[in-house]
């Protein structure tokens, strides 16, 4: 099988690119990433020497090179990844997530019609559905609720991906995730923020309460769905993916102060991100009983799996940090649980 994964100089695009090529799941992968902040060809060295691996530095916006590409390579698959991710960054400066997430959608998707590309997939997020209350957990049908501009660029994303089903007959399937951990994570997110600034007994900045309650994934379980439906997924549907594993965020921070050894006088407590939803929660039902996917990792042991990561890579860390990210490395824009 030949793919063309964008984004996948990113945290979990790259987690999908190794593990299709490190375990024979895809002959060749050709990456295609404009390396924004968070994209890192550093995540793909691992594959960097294998001979399907191949890099195009490529905006997907670029709809007449997207089409060059594909008619070029042919690939079986579309797995689209690439994103303006972060909640806070898309209140900061909304502009850009609306280009790349919903512009730069339409761009593959026209690339992959008329090139005639037989399989898409497009990666989106549980956040399209909103802040849920207790005790519901969203379906595919929940209705679609996004509160920043980052949700409803990836929701409007969704629905442009699904209408290529509908009006041209694109086999194309839309998966949702919850928030993701795990290594090669860029250090903005709750996770590895927390994890990089205790290790370095830096202020842990809080939002609000901390309650804020979201399910967490293993990126290596997420990127297992992603190949699961990629192979066994429905054209025309929407598949959730979840780690069953819904935690408060401060409950997440005690943990991860536990495993690095730091003290809870880290804790920093902040003014809470506007439109902050309080409650994600899905359910992998549909996912499951269609094909039989269902998440391996505990948490905590997947949690202790990434901060040995993390403390085994603090050069990676610093290395990522010495970029654009540090314009935003304060406490009003720090705390980037999504």
């Amino acid at each position: 099988m030949k793919l063309i994964v964008t984004g996948a100089a990113g945290f979990i695009g790259s987690c999908f690119v190794r593990m299709m090529l490190s375990e024979g799941m895809a002959a060749k992968a050709v990456v295609v990433d404009s390396l924004t902040y968070a994209g890192n060809l550093e995540n793909l060295t691992p594959v960097a020497g294998h001979p399907g691996f191949t890099f195009e530095h490529a905006n997907i916006c670029d709809e007449a090179r997207m089409l060059a590409l594909f008619e070029a390579e042919r690939p079986d698959a579309v797995v689209h990844f690439a994103a303006e991710s972060h909640v806070d960054r898309s209140i900061h400066s909304p502009a850009p997530v609306i280009q790349t997430n919903f512009v730069g959608t339409f761009s593959l998707l026209e690339a992959a019609r008329r090139a005639g590309v037989p399989r898409f997939v497009h990666i989106s997020t549980d956040e399209v559905y909103g802040s849920i209350p207790e005790p519901f957990d969203a379906d595919e049908n929940y209705p679609v609720r996004a509160s920043s501009p980052y949700s409803a660029s990836k929701a409007g994303s969704d629905l442009l991906a699904l209408s290529y089903f509908t009006t041209y007959k694109m086999n194309v399937s839309v998966t949702r995730a919850s928030n993701n951990y795990g290594p090669y994570q860029f250090p903005e997110k709750l996770i590895p923020l927390m994890i990089s600034n205790a290790l370095e007994d830096k202020p842990l900045p809080v939002y609000g309460d901390g309650r804020q309650v979201r399910d967490w994934l293993f990126v290596e379980d997420h990127c297992r769905a992603i190949y699961t439906v990629l192979q066994n997924g429905r054209p025309g549907e929407v598949y959730n993916i979840g780690g069953n594993c819904s935690l408060p965020n401060l409950d997440v921070i005690h943990r991860i102060l536990k495993a690095t050894g730091k003290p809870e006088s880290l804790i920093t407590w902040v003014q809470d991100r506007p439109g902050h939803d309080r409650r994600y929660a899905l359910t992998n039902e549909k996912l499951s009983r269609e094909t039989g996917w269902a998440p391996r990792m505990d948490f905590d042991y997947g949690l202790a799996m990434t901060v040995d990561w993390y403390k085994n890579n603090q050069g990676w860390v610093e290395r990522v940090k010495s970029g654009e990210y540090h314009k935003f490395y304060d406490l009003n824009y720090a705390n980037r649980a999504t």
